[in-house]
């Protein structure tokens, strides 16, 4: 079945109240968003119906431990940082000292390629994609943290190294909104859906160690060059999956003869059978249980998100915490 390609644009649906799907994002709106960047975390501590809590993938591992030194045992230690190994062979008791990172990495891999700029309710995949990339880069960077990205299209790919504060989180905004802007200017070439794999293995370069790897994508074009791809990426890495889909993708209509594009070519067909959007309904299922398994065989937290709604709404409710509330109850801790 080809994949619609296409934007198809339909009113009277979506948060929006009506009028076109936005086929674009701004710098300016992208920017605006730092405001609505809270209220959600990628770090382990998550509430109980969050998708990250544990339920169907494992916890992400949040900051690490770096260590320091080797010294001896003083009174008031805790004992379980005695090294037992160095005490038996020292002949005295001696502990190891750790240090918490300072910060940790995220990688934003942020898919602007053709099969993004499609969309029947309140945005573009593309534009959705653009500004769950935008909240996840302001808050990162709210916390202290360096934020990075490969953002990559259907003919180019640019990647930026991580960098903290206002600086960082600017940086790969622009960028997103950049390629944003390029789409539907043209026939996507026949090798668009392999810019997937080629970002993949960008990140796998980059993500060394310890990072956070977000992938935010429609996940077009996904084989098994892929799956080996994110699981080389989760030996040393946390890897999560934002996924950007739209309801027509779901559900073919009833809208007569339509015409499909892969891109490259157009079939029309008659979307009024009975047949054809039953085994439409079928495949897109299956592709959905393929996502799934390997989300569960790969401890992969995939969190859908849908063009018809606010991204940082459905943000919150998938990943977040009602943090000003646990904030004054706790004496204003940080949270992630």
């Amino acid at each position: 079945m080809a994949r619609l390609r296409q934007p198809v644009q339909r009113g009277g649906a979506g948060e929006r109240g009506g009028g076109e799907a936005r086929a674009f994002v701004t710098l300016d709106e992208l920017m605006r968003l730092r405001h609505r960047a809270r209220g959600f975390s990628f770090l382990p501590r998550q509430p109980v119906q969050s998708l990250l809590s544990g339920r169907h993938a494992s916890r992400l591992r949040g900051r690490g431990l770096n260590f320091e030194e080797l010294r001896h045992y003083f009174a008031g230690d805790d004992t379980r940082t005695i090294d037992w190994l160095a005490t038996a062979r020292l002949g005295a008791p001696h502990v190891r000292v750790y240090s918490e990172e300072r910060d940790r990495p995220v990688l934003l891999l942020v898919d602007q390629r053709s099969s993004m700029f499609f969309g029947s309710r309140r945005a573009m995949k593309s534009v959705v994609a653009a500004e769950a990339a935008a909240l996840a880069a302001w808050r990162v960077t709210s916390l202290g943290d360096r934020v990075g990205a490969v953002v990559f299209g259907d003919r180019e790919r640019m990647s930026i190294g991580p960098q903290a504060r206002e600086s960082g989180a600017v940086r790969v905004i622009a960028e997103v909104a950049r390629q944003n802007r390029t789409l539907g200017a043209g026939i996507a070439p026949p090798d668009a859906d392999g810019r997937l794999n080629e970002a993949l293995r960008r990140a796998e370069r980059m993500a060394t160690h310890d990072w956070l790897v977000c992938l935010v994508t429609d996940a077009a074009g996904a084989d098994e060059e892929t799956t080996r791809l994110v699981t080389r990426l989760t030996a040393h890495n946390d890897v999560l999956a934002i996924h950007i889909h739209d309801p027509l993708e779901l559900d073919l209509p009833d809208v007569g003869r339509a015409v499909f594009s892969s891109g490259g070519a157009q079939v029309e067909v008659d979307s009024s059978s009975p047949g054809l959007r039953r085994r439409y309904a079928d495949e897109r299922a299956a592709w959905g249980e393929r996502l799934t398994g390997l989300s569960r065989r790969r401890a992969i937290p995939i969190l859908r998100i849908s063009t018809e709604r606010e991204v940082a709404t459905q943000l919150r409710e998938l990943i977040g915490k009602r943090m000003e509330r646990r904030a004054s109850s706790a004496g204003g801790g940080r949270d992630g």
